[in-house]
């Protein structure tokens, strides 16, 4: 009769994952610096095409602060500065 999987209430298994990501060899987890803070940017300028595209999808969504690494304060103008140069035309809604 074959073995069968342990699994919890709602269906998941119980067994042991791998973890996401590696950690290094001190233990301690390295987060990444924030772009903007870095380049000690006080303002983010909705004018400045080049840099709002590294930060929207190629389908014209604004990535995560986990995905771009940058802190809450930069985040709130990057998205501002977004949504502000879509209304203006400069970068898309959605791109084709």
């Amino acid at each position: 009769m074959p073995e069968q999987k342990r699994t919890t209430d709602s269906g998941r298994s119980t067994a042991k994952r791998r973890p996401y990501h590696r950690r290094p060899r001190d233990g301690y987890l390295r987060k990444r610096a924030c772009f903007f803070c870095v380049k000690k940017i006080k303002t983010i300028d909705y004018k400045d095409i080049n840099l709002l595209r590294k930060h929207v999808t190629d389908r014209g969504k604004i990535l995560p602060r986990t995905v771009t690494s940058t802190c809450a304060k930069h985040q709130r103008l990057l998205s501002r500065a977004i949504k502000r140069a879509r209304f203006m035309g400069l970068v898309s809604y959605i791109e084709k």
